[in-house]
């Protein structure tokens, strides 16, 4: 999915992202909330081991395999390509997201990551009192 949401961005000539305030990190990036990573089905607990094992991510980590409810039936979730969702937590914000992002390429059966860098033409907030838009300083 996050492979689709990505070839969109960069045909896009302007590429806007619309969120709300919880998505915003003051301290950082990976605090709250899931941090998605599409991966391909087969060994994917290797997989998980090995994106576990990143030297950028911080110390205090886990990553779980998205399912496809909540009722426990423990069927995996499927993407739109037939991969696998890995959701990573953590308890320390990214320090080095460009390094985080390369390791994450590298890693075999990475399909994609959740990390849009440098492909953000705006960002648009909205808080419970108002909405905010964040231009890129060379946006067109």
């Amino acid at each position: 999915q996050a492979e689709d949401e990505k070839l969109v961005a960069e045909a896009s000539k302007v590429f806007v992202v619309v969120t709300d305030i919880s998505k915003m990190q003051s301290v950082g990036l990976g605090t709250s909330g899931a941090f998605p990573v599409e991966i391909i089905q087969f060994c994917h607990k290797h997989i998980i081991r090995n994106i576990l094992s990143l030297p950028s991510l911080p110390a205090s980590k886990k990553g779980v395999l998205r399912m496809k409810d909540k009722s426990g039936d423990n069927i995996p979730y499927v993407t739109d390509n037939g991969n696998f969702i890995v959701d990573l937590f953590f308890d320390q914000a990214l320090e080095d997201a460009p390094q985080v992002a390369a390791e994450l390429t590298n890693v075999v059966g990475v399909v994609e990551h959740g990390l849009f860098l440098d492909m953000t033409t705006a960002v648009v907030v909205a808080t419970n009192e108002d909405v905010n838009c964040i231009w890129k300083t060379n946006a067109p």
